[in-house]
């Protein structure tokens, strides 16, 4: 006699339903599924390692005499940690689309219909704008290099470390790609009705001064063509975040104070 093991699918419990055991086993998928891929992407980052390389010396081998686009090491084991470090980064790069997904599908469930609307565009600009701050400092880089090389006189003769300039190139990214969220931040506060665009208009002399200062305090390199290439999209992000804000005033019914 057969007995029928068959398993009833139904659909999946809403959030509010699920009990905390439920979002913990959720979650765990989640991270494990992020775990493995931040591995499968590190290990072809790893492998990939020479490209990936060649492609943050690029900057430097701009701005180098013929032929001395070079690094020098002063320890045996300074590749191996290299080439390691670079996976890092290469895989959580590889990686973040992965990422990204996961999160966005342990958040979504939790979202109403009107706020899932806006989580999309919300993602997409996110991601944009921080790509835009990693290009915009990668290719901002030689000329950072080439006045850091110069202020110190012409008796100083620059031999780079590779841990140290690629620490410097990367998070010269990072921190351009965070601050270029500055609009993102700005337009969720004003559909939060934190900060209105007549708010933002007002404050718009302070907003300069606090955009310079920024730019001049987080910019890694403290060179002066960084801290403009930072401090000039920030402002043209300030004022398009005050016209996105008004535009979403007037479409956004029972809204005032634009």
């Amino acid at each position: 006699m057969a007995i029928s093991l068959k398993r009833k699918s139904g659909p999946k419990p809403h959030p509010d339903a699920m009990t905390l055991s439920e979002h913990l086993a959720e979650l765990r998928t989640r991270v494990v599924v992020c775990v493995v891929a931040f591995l499968v992407a590190g290990t072809v980052a790893f492998v990939i390692y020479p490209v990936i390389l060649s492609f943050l010396k690029h900057p430097y081998c701009q701005v180098a005499p013929p032929h001395r686009c070079l690094f020098y090491v002063t320890s045996p084991l300074d590749g191996l940690s290299l080439r390691v470090k670079i996976a890092a980064y290469g895989g959580l790069f590889i990686a973040s689309p992965v990422l990204l997904w996961e999160l966005w599908r342990f958040i979504t469930p939790g979202l109403k219909r009107n706020e899932k609307k806006y989580a999309v565009p919300f993602i997409v600009a996110s991601i944009s704008l921080f790509a835009l701050g990693a290009v915009v400092a990668y290719l901002i880089f030689p000329h950072a290099l080439q006045w850091l090389g110069s202020i110190g006189g012409p008796s100083l003769h620059q031999i780079y470390d590779p841990t140290n300039y690629l620490g410097l190139i990367v998070l010269l990214m990072t921190i351009f790609g965070i601050t270029f969220e500055f609009p993102v931040l700005l337009v969720s506060l004003e559909m939060a009705g934190v900060l209105t665009p007549k708010q933002l208009s007002s404050w718009r002399r302070w907003a300069i001064v606090l955009i310079v200062v920024v730019a001049g305090v987080v910019t890694p390199s403290s060179d002066p063509f960084s801290m403009l290439a930072m401090a000039i999209p920030l402002y043209v992000f300030y004022e398009l975040s005050i016209v996105i804000g008004r535009i979403f005033r007037r479409s956004a019914p029972g809204r005032r104070g634009a």
